[in-house]
């Protein structure tokens, strides 16, 4: 087993005693939540060589081995021991990820921590958690949302794991993840999501097209980005309801009116939805099935946004990937 407390483990910990009373038992959570994930790590070659593993995992983790290693030769993604480990972590997701926003509002609340800064959400590592903070901002008027996390990333601070609650994805989802992480480490502009996401995103199309190609099964390929463009689709639909929206909670109409109004634009979202999900015949996902409120569109981003440039700016490369990455962080460095 890796072990537990290599250098960086040792220095976080020792920041967290130090603010601990500043925020409570949240960061306590949040600590003990990411040691015991880190704890859990085996080496992936490991458990594979394990006589008591099933063979489904092996399988699985083999495939994990192959695509990391690919990242590093074919993609030129970062060499270090991200994703080289494996954790059961014996629930369905690793995190729970709280929301919240006002009533007549798609302004998310934020949460402000010494180490990680300010951010939209709150992570629970135990669901129960989760669903208590979402019940207290309930109380005071929010909209709230809770959501199941089943893989995160550290940016390369920790080695992460590959966790067994990704094991339930399609392969090439599975190995998707594994380059958009990657790519992360390869490139991160604090502050600008939509910059991060679409890189991360075209390094990740790039690296199922070649991965696929490598072993001649390129039919995956097209059932993948179609995959990829349904999301943006819906993506596409929940903008144009967060347009609209935000028109009604800025206009001059009391508050039962703006009420009405709310719910019966969320509504026709969530008809639009299911409508292209029929014609798709793709299954519902979780976070339509729990109900839309200003929380839930909040939590939401056009993560693909700028991949239509990331694409070209490949093509003007030629394919090239050293080309590629240098003009991306160029491109990173401008206003």
């Amino acid at each position: 087993m890796i072990p537990l407390f290599d250098q960086r483990l040792i220095r976080v910990a020792i920041v967290v005693g130090s603010i601990v009373s500043l925020s409570g038992c949240y960061y306590t959570q949040a600590v003990r939540g990411q040691l015991d994930v880190m704890h859990k790590r085996e080496p992936i070659d490991q458990v594979i060589a394990a006589s008591d593993t099933p063979s489904d995992l092996v399988e699985r983790l083999q495939l994990v081995r192959d695509a990391r290693q690919f990242s590093i030769d074919e993609l030129l993604l970062p060499d270090n021991d991200s994703y080289r480990s494996y954790a059961d972590i014996e629930r369905d997701y690793v995190v729970w990820n709280v929301f919240a926003a006002p009533e007549f509002s798609l302004e998310p609340k934020h949460w402000c921590f010494p180490v990680a800064g300010c951010v939209n959400y709150r992570g629970y590592f135990s669901e129960a958690a989760a669903r208590r903070e979402a019940a207290k901002l309930k109380d005071k008027g929010h909209d709230v949302a809770v959501g199941g996390v089943a893989a995160y990333s550290t940016l390369g601070k920790f080695s992460d794991p590959v966790l067994n609650t990704m094991m339930r994805w399609e392969d090439v989802d599975l190995i998707a993840v594994l380059f958009h992480e990657l790519a992360h480490q390869k490139l991160y502009v604090k502050g600008d999501t939509g910059f991060n996401e679409s890189f991360a995103s075209a390094v990740e199309e790039i690296g199922v097209e070649r991965w696929l190609n490598s072993r001649r099964i390129e039919d995956e390929f097209e059932a993948y980005r179609e995959r990829r463009e349904l999301r943006q689709q819906l993506m596409n639909l929940v903008a144009l309801a967060r347009t609209e929206l935000e028109e009604i909670y800025s206009s001059s109409i009391g508050s039962d009116a703006m009420r009405s109004r709310k719910q019966a634009r969320l509504k026709r979202l969530s008809d639009d939805l299911n409508r292209e999900l029929d014609v798709s015949g793709r299954e519902r996902p979780e976070w339509l099935s729990d109900g839309l409120n200003n929380a839930r569109l909040a939590s939401m981003t056009l993560y693909d946004a700028r991949l239509p440039e990331f694409r070209k700016l490949l093509a003007d490369c030629n394919d090239d990937l050293d080309c590629f990455y240098g003009a991306a962080k160029k491109l990173s460095e401008k206003p």
